[in-house]
């Protein structure tokens, strides 16, 4: 059956928040209008991840996966997701419950009435350190001054786009990918539906404060229109 709905979730080294992860989505996908296609990215986890992930697929149809050989990174393997998908309406979401998967059920809501992407926005980040909310504040309000693109504050991946938002990220040659500025460049309608940010379910941040330095500086250089003058 073609799925109406995809949901795509990255998978690095997760293997204490997978089970709960999947308790939580498989409750939305029951709740959904239509038949949804769940899709695991395994990016080259080094524990038993990929091994769930496969235990997960021989009990529910519904859940896919994919594996890399090796780390290469939320936002490559956020694509191939994109690109490996069949739903007309695709969400995309981190593994680590900081992204609430019951908030799918109101990103679908104003899908139904006519935006074509619809982002979670963080109004407030629960347990996070003071370091990773001022640097976090500081990127958002800085890319927003240099973009010509109006890349909305305090968003992350988590997102719910139509199908056509990602045949038009899937035909995009970019490498170093910003998909949630991409996102917004591409121009199709979109809303905000704000949300408070949990901690984190279990195990570590797997967004180093070098990931999250080289993801910053990727969105910088792709979107800011200074170096360019």
């Amino acid at each position: 059956m073609q799925p109406t709905y995809s949901f795509i979730v990255p998978v690095f080294n997760e293997e204490a928040t997978l089970p709960e992860l999947y308790r939580r989505l498989s409750a939305v996908m029951d709740s959904m209008d239509g038949a949804v296609e769940l899709v695991l990215v395994d990016d080259g986890s080094s524990d038993r991840s990929l091994a769930m992930m496969r235990e997960l697929h021989d009990r529910d149809h519904r859940v896919c996966y994919l594996s890399f050989a090796r780390n290469f990174g939320h936002q490559i393997a956020v694509t191939a997701g994109l690109n490996f998908v069949r739903g007309q309406a695709i969400v995309v979401l981190d593994a680590d419950l900081q992204d609430p998967p019951e908030l799918i059920l109101d990103l679908a809501e104003e899908l139904r009435r006519g935006y074509e992407v619809v982002y979670a926005q963080r109004v407030q980040r629960h347990r996070e350190g003071w370091f990773k909310r001022l640097t976090a504040y500081v990127f958002y309000r800085l890319l927003r001054q240099l973009a010509d693109v109006d890349i909305p504050t305090d968003t992350g991946d988590f997102c719910l786009m139509d199908r056509r938002v990602v045949d038009a990220l899937n035909a995009m040659p970019e490498r170093n990918r910003y998909i949630r500025g991409l996102r917004s460049w591409l121009g199709f309608r979109q809303i905000a539906i704000p949300f408070e940010r949990d901690a984190r379910f279990a195990g570590e941040v797997k967004y180093t404060f070098r990931k999250s330095l080289s993801l910053a500086i990727d969105g910088l250089v792709s979107f800011s229109k200074v170096p360019l003058r």
